[in-house]
């Protein structure tokens, strides 16, 4: 009975705090505010009841499945619509390669990060290895089968299955396809060209819908978080989760912030201020996918970025940028592991590690569970034992939140770094003009690039 009593006073306690967020926004609370009230109140909550308050996730499950399910059609509008925008194939070739060139480079830091961090903290020291029973090594899939993987076979199939990869690349055949016939016999393909731009802003305005959810999605997540986690069951493990928040943190003042303030010569704290609303959703939700959305909004409409640049980089970045995920977190994991299992690295070793952590991050990225594919491709390569992995299992959610924000974290910044260089970034817009609520965005034009108007 007083199990029951808890359990409903945890629903309780939920409705009014949902209450109080609806009323908020009725008094135009900031959006920033309310995520942040969301995160503070979910956290009280969850510890408060307990174990009682984990159904309270059920909140965030639904407002994640929401965002999931405009990802997929969302994908497709904004690859096909910023690609047919770009008429200069060798241009959009140039933007390629500036992406992807810029997700490597920050993944090889953040590994070098990683190294570094472990290197002095050194999680793992005075820890006995303890087998677990469940734990079943990720099998290293061959090149063959991660090529194969990203070519799609049937469209459809990928798009109910969550397969990004195949579709971003089912969506440039298209795109390029539009592109050649538009070139040769223009008006066969303008209306294509127009239902796509329509439906583009159609997404944007779903979008817009469900981004109004996010402070409540944010306090179920956190509070089923704050109740299923506590101090007891990370103490064992804290030095892995503070080498982890160390490395991301370090990894977003130093890369990132050297590449906002010098690369992109714009102020720091104000960029920080402006892309907030990405890197709460995308720590709350653990999902880079489920951030994709809040992502180009920020980009388009805080960042001042050209729809052109925003479509193409951060659905990429979504997919590959896995500066967390598969940069300084394997980086982390192996070190633990060597130490778990007295083994001594070498100079040789470390330098591997940020290699394999580089190539791994590419070569994964059409692979389910990234991060664990990642660090098991980075301990095969350095011939450390695979199943010593299993020990940070049991708080990968909490690592998780972290590496997701640095991920989506840096797809905005190399959406800025992109556009800087292609002269697609409205620096006065982005200087002077208030921050407006991502909840009044509106999309009345992409075509050629142009830039995202506001309304409302």
């Amino acid at each position: 009975m007083i199990v029951n009593s808890l359990y409903i006073a945890s629903w309780a306690v939920a409705v009014v705090v949902l209450l109080l967020l609806f009323f908020a926004a009725k008094k135009k609370v900031g959006f920033g505010t309310r995520v942040l009230i969301a995160m503070v109140l979910g956290v009280v909550v969850g510890a408060a009841f307990g174990k009682e308050a984990t159904d309270l996730g059920t909140i965030g499950s639904i407002y994640v499945n929401l965002i999931k399910m405009i990802v997929m059609p969302l994908v497709v509008a904004t690859i096909i619509s910023s690609i047919t925008s770009v008429s200069d194939p060798n241009m959009l070739r140039k933007i390629g390669t500036k992406t992807i060139a810029l997700f490597l480079i920050t993944t090889g830091i953040a590994a070098a990060i990683g190294v570094v961090v472990a290197v002095i903290i050194y999680p793992g020291a005075g820890i006995p290895y303890v087998q677990d029973a469940k734990f079943a090594a990720r099998e290293i899939p061959s090149f063959l089968k991660v090529f194969m993987d990203l070519v799609p076979a049937n469209p459809v199939n990928e798009m109910a299955t969550g397969k990004v990869v195949p579709v971003i690349v089912f969506a440039m055949f298209v795109a390029v396809a539009i592109t050649i016939e538009g070139n040769r016999k223009p008006e066969s393909v303008r209306p294509i060209k127009e239902v796509i731009h329509s439906f583009a802003q159609v997404m944007f305005r779903v979008t817009k819908l469900i981004i109004r959810l996010t402070p409540y999605g944010v306090f179920g997540l956190m509070a089923a978080m704050a109740a299923k986690y506590g101090l007891a069951s990370l103490l064992p493990m804290g030095k892995v989760v503070i080498a982890v928040y160390i490395a991301c943190l370090l990894h977003f003042v130093l890369t990132y912030g050297f590449l906002v303030t010098f690369v992109a010569r714009v102020n720091p704290i104000r960029f920080l201020k402006k892309i907030y609303p990405v890197l709460a959703v995308a720590f709350t939700t653990r999902s880079s996918y489920a951030t994709l959305p809040v992502n180009l909004e920020v980009i388009t409409k805080r960042l001042k970025v050209s729809d052109r640049i925003a479509s193409f980089v951060a659905p990429l970045g979504a997919t590959i940028n896995m500066n967390g995920c598969g940069g300084l977190y394997p980086a982390i994991v192996a070190i633990f592991v060597a130490k778990v299992f007295g083994i001594d690295l070498t100079i040789t070793h470390y330098l591997l590690i940020v290699g394999s952590a580089m190539i791994a991050s590419i070569g994964v990225a059409g692979v389910p569970g990234p991060a664990s594919i990642s660090t098991t491709v980075v301990l095969a390569s350095v011939g450390l034992p695979i199943e010593g992995m299993a020990m940070v299992l049991g708080i990968d959610a909490i690592l998780d939140m972290a590496r997701t924000a640095i991920n989506a974290s840096g797809t905005t910044v190399s959406s800025l770094v992109v556009a800087v260089t292609e002269k697609e970034f409205d620096r006065e817009a982005f200087n002077n003009e208030v921050d407006e609520e991502l909840e009044n965005y509106d999309v009345s034009s992409r075509n050629g690039g142009s830039k995202t108007v506001v309304t409302g």
